[in-house]
């Protein structure tokens, strides 16, 4: 852009070429506009390693998400199910990086997702108990992420403390809930 090719019809469908290998590529009106595209291949980093726990914080910080679900469930008291979910998720072709976090972690599994994502998963209680938190007690969250992982830790104490079998505590956690995630609460639909 600087060199002004942007401006001619050769320099834009570089460009777009390049655009087409980032993230999630190209719209499908920018596919029928540009049939003679030429993609740049995004190359695979078959060796990805997490060799500073702080990277992975950071990387969290905005890539995962802490998670609370609530389900319908007749099997228990208040018909209600209580499960936390910690989640990265990566483009499939990151999935060495989401294989390695299983080892890093010593827990998760991996998911995979319709639109070509994969998700690292934790979601076995005692794995975030006993893993999870503590890594980002140790590890800290600098972002807005900071907030829902709080949020995330202390439902996750209630849980241990069997609160969420009660009505009284099964509304804190939905209380907790309501105020988490405001990135994900705010998108445009």
């Amino acid at each position: 852009m600087l060199e002004k090719k942007h401006l001619t019809k050769q320099g834009l469908i570089k460009i777009i070429s390049l655009k087409a290998s980032m993230n999630k590529g190209l719209s499908s009106s920018l596919q029928a506009d540009f049939p003679e595209l030429v993609l740049y291949p995004k190359p695979l980093v078959l060796d990805q390693k997490i060799e500073d726990p702080n990277w992975l914080s950071g990387f969290t910080d905005g890539e995962g998400c802490f998670l609370v679900d609530i389900h319908k469930s007749a099997g228990h008291k208040l018909k209600e199910r209580v499960v936390l979910r910690f989640i990265i998720t990566q483009h499939v072709r990151d999935s060495y990086l989401l294989n390695h976090l299983i080892n890093y972690l010593g827990c998760g599994i991996i998911r995979s997702n319709a639109d070509s994502t994969l998700a690292f998963v934790v979601s076995n209680f005692s794995d975030i108990s006993e893993k999870i938190i503590p890594f980002f007690d140790k590890y800290t969250l600098h972002g807005a992420k900071y907030n829902d992982y709080l949020a995330f830790k202390k439902i996750a104490s209630l849980m241990k403390d069997k609160l969420h079998l009660t009505l009284d505590g099964l509304n804190e956690i939905k209380t907790i809930k309501a105020g988490m995630n405001p990135a994900i609460r705010n998108l445009p639909e």
